[in-house]
């Protein structure tokens, strides 16, 4: 019988932490860089050689609380206004050196307001994150993190705060 009730408390402190690991997943984005830590060996045998980021990327995305991040899946688009008009981007996730680490790739000078909308599935759990762009790269400072998928609501609100409420 103590067997039993042990096993019930055990199966439900498992479910209890299964459904706060899937809670605690989010997106965090980081320097290029961050995508290119060393993971080849030197042909020389001089050590690590770090994987070269290219010089269009804008940022590094990777997934937190996700038990396999080689397993997230990471989308993104960009988001923006340009001469009041509203448009929308497909972006280029390039797989890190690391896995579940996405480099995302500038596609050319920005004009207008951008920011990117980010999407990132672990098993069942969904985050999700608005990253504005400008001319110099990303704005870490003004980056929005979410325990959820983006709402369009979202995009608009951002949008228009980055443009002085010009819309």
């Amino acid at each position: 019988m103590e067997m039993v009730r042990t096993m019930k408390y055990v199966s439900l402190l498992l479910a209890l932490s299964l459904s706060a690991l899937g809670a605690d997943f989010m997106l965090a984005i980081g320097n290029p860089a961050a995508a290119s830590i060393p993971s080849t060996v030197s042909p020389t045998g001089g050590g690590p050689v770090p994987t070269k980021v290219s010089k269009d990327a804008l940022f590094a995305v990777r997934p937190e609380g996700c038990a396999n991040p080689a397993n997230a899946r990471i989308t993104g688009t960009a988001e923006g206004l340009v001469d009041g008009t509203r448009q929308s981007a497909a972006l280029r996730l390039l797989p890190g050196s690391i896995p579940g680490v996405y480099v995302v790739s500038r596609e050319g000078p920005p004009q207008g307001v951008w920011v990117v909308k980010l999407t990132g599935v672990c098993g069942g759990a969904k985050a999700g994150a608005l990253v504005p762009v400008a001319r110099g790269g990303f704005q870490r400072e003004s980056a929005k993190f979410y325990p959820r998928p983006i709402t369009e609501a979202e995009v608009e609100a951002t949008l228009k705060s980055l443009s002085g409420g010009a819309r």
